[in-house]
């Protein structure tokens, strides 16, 4: 178990916190969503009613180390003075002369947003000297930002060689459902991996293959599975490299005792568009000229069957083109479904989250990751610098 900010006396302390304000905007650079700022603020307002004070610091897109005005932390600061109910300073720059005024004479409970920290190239390369010049800005380092923490940069990982470093409230979150899930679940545990390819998830479910007891496929990548074993998939999606990849999977897991179980109908169309001629039909008798989008209406019923009894359960990847309404069927099905059940239901971030979003179940489930790519290298197994470098309780 890694620190949090519970574990650690930050009164009178200038806490550096590394948070996850990636934030999307419109093209007047007005904020359209923002959950992630929201969910930021139960560290911060804790930090600040514990008297300490406070440097934030995040990346905004890819300014790819120049200052562009577009990326600013501005909008941002606007956004959080709003939220606190406080003043927010901006530092114009991230540790030059505006970072160190600002953040010198602080007083407790006053905040102190940094600059973009991306405006920097030394940020990404985890540069030392860098990250030594951000820790001398404070005395406690927070890492925050779970969708960040695979990478070892100099505000993710770096900074934790020069001060003390724990958790804040969203990384602990994440550790919690994640790694329970993964290692200690409430059994029945029920996977549903889906999404285009195989290859974008092979680590994650050879891991899932030693934890779970039945592994759901859907998406995109059911249909390498479905050529593996011979049968016609007209012009579905298929990694034709990927064939025994997909073999090994089953034999796999026909090994370990996991139940894997593939569509047994799909709904296909003629081309792959949001208004398509499109019917349903048997997943072995997609004809040539047809592609399928989504999951069937018997497989939907199959896959509630299985779920219905599960104790934990852990969803990556929509199961059908869900950008399109007319093929989202499976993913909000089952969405709905899941937002109705008792079990723990975890949802891996990235596309799974925004199918959930979009299909209206977000507040239904037990717990939605924040970070895309994050979550899914803590699902193969990985070790994440970001969470790594955080001191041990």
């Amino acid at each position: 178990m890694k620190k949090t900010i519970r574990d650690i006396d930050v009164s009178g302390k200038k806490v550096l916190v590394r948070c996850d304000f990636n934030v999307p905007q419109d093209e007047n650079g007005n904020i359209t969503d923002t959950r992630r700022i929201v969910g930021a603020l139960p560290t911060i307002k804790y930090l600040l009613e514990s008297n300490a004070k406070v440097i934030l610091c995040s990346h905004l897109g890819r300014p790819k180390g120049e200052v562009k005005k577009e990326f600013s932390l501005e909008p941002v600061r606007k956004e959080l003075e709003k939220e606190l109910g406080k003043e927010v300073k901006l530092a114009n720059d991230i540790i030059g002369e505006s970072a160190k005024t600002l953040t010198q004479d602080m007083k407790d409970g006053e905040v102190v947003l940094l600059e973009n920290v991306r405006f920097d190239k030394r940020e990404e390369a985890n540069d030392r000297e860098f990250s030594k010049e951000l820790a001398s800005l404070a005395e406690i380092y927070v890492n925050d930002a779970f969708g960040t923490a695979h990478r070892a940069h100099s505000s993710t990982a770096g900074v934790a060689e020069f001060l003390p470093a724990v958790s804040g409230f969203l990384i602990e979150k994440e550790i919690k459902f994640l790694g329970e899930a993964l290692n200690n679940p409430e059994r029945p545990f029920v996977s549903i991996i889906g999404g285009k390819k195989v290859s974008d998830k092979i680590s994650v479910i050879n891991n899932l293959l030693e934890k779970v007891d039945t592994l759901i496929i859907g998406g995109g990548m059911a249909y390498t599975f479905f050529k593996s074993k011979g049968m016609n998939i007209g012009n579905s999606i298929c990694e034709e490299d990927k064939l025994d990849l997909a073999k090994d999977i089953m034999k796999k897991a026909e090994e370990k005792n996991v139940k894997l179980l593939l569509p047994i109908d799909i709904h296909v169309a003629k081309e792959y568009a949001p208004d398509a001629e499109s019917k349903v039909v048997p997943a072995d008798k997609i004809e040539e000229g047809w592609e399928g989008m989504d999951i069937g209406p018997e497989t939907i019923k199959m896959y509630k069957e299985v779920l219905a009894n599960a104790r934990t359960i852990m969803w990556n990847g929509p199961l059908g083109v869900f950008e399109f309404d007319k093929f989202a069927t499976g993913t909000n099905e089952i969405a709905e479904f899941l937002g109705n059940q008792e079990a723990i239901v975890i949802i891996g971030g990235g596309d799974s989250a925004a199918a959930i979003e979009k299909a209206g179940y977000a507040d239904k489930m037990t717990h939605i990751s924040t970070g895309g790519g994050a979550s899914l290298e803590y699902l193969e197994g990985r070790a994440l610098p970001g969470i790594e470098c955080l001191l041990d309780k």
